[in-house]
């Protein structure tokens, strides 16, 4: 286990009972057309899908609520992202890569998600994050994996003007799986 979701273990016990049985991971490769990164493999394992401080998402491969879906947001995501820059909004140049997409893996309410920015090349585990302001083309830049960004998140220790404020995260911590939106 990695270090980053150990500690997220001991900061954020996962849901009594432990997760629901995790995805086939073979399946979710080939619908993504990758694998995904080691970090989040664990988590899902861990925590399945569900809400960290009554704010973000943390999306599940074929989850049950399609609105948490991993799978069907990347297509999702996808689609949105070819309208608006086909558009004219403007591209991130970050994404000027040939063969670079963002893969989604969180989101919140209020329409902002967190990303991997997945390159050729680059292994899923080296994927940093990148996080998109709700219905805006605000972005920020975290070279850190998904697990390690999480805790940075909860701990206060990165900046992130799109997800912190006042309300996340929260203290104490909690976690919310999936199965409780119905």
């Amino acid at each position: 286990m990695s270090a980053n979701v150990d500690e997220l273990r001991r900061l954020v016990p996962p849901p009594p009972g432990g997760a629901p049985a995790p995805p086939d991971w073979s399946e979710v490769s080939a619908r993504l057309g990758t694998e995904l990164p080691a970090d989040y493999v664990e988590l899902i394992e861990a925590y399945g899908g569900g809400q960290v401080d009554d704010y973000l998402y943390l999306l599940e491969p074929f989850c049950a609520n399609e609105s948490y879906d991993l799978v069907r947001a990347a297509a999702e995501r996808a689609e949105a992202f070819e309208l608006l820059w086909s558009g004219g909004e403007k591209k991130p140049s970050f994404l000027d890569v040939r063969g670079q997409r963002l893969l989604p893996w969180a989101s919140t309410d209020n329409g902002e998600f967190c990303y991997w920015l997945a390159s050729p090349g680059v292994p899923p585990d080296e994927w940093p994050v990148v996080v998109n302001e709700g219905r805006g083309p605000e972005w920020e830049h975290f070279d850190l994996g998904c697990a390690a960004f999480l805790l940075a998140v909860m701990r206060r220790t990165v900046d992130s003007e799109i997800l912190m404020d006042e309300d996340f995260p929260t203290d104490p911590h909690s976690f919310t799986p999936m199965a409780s939106f119905g």
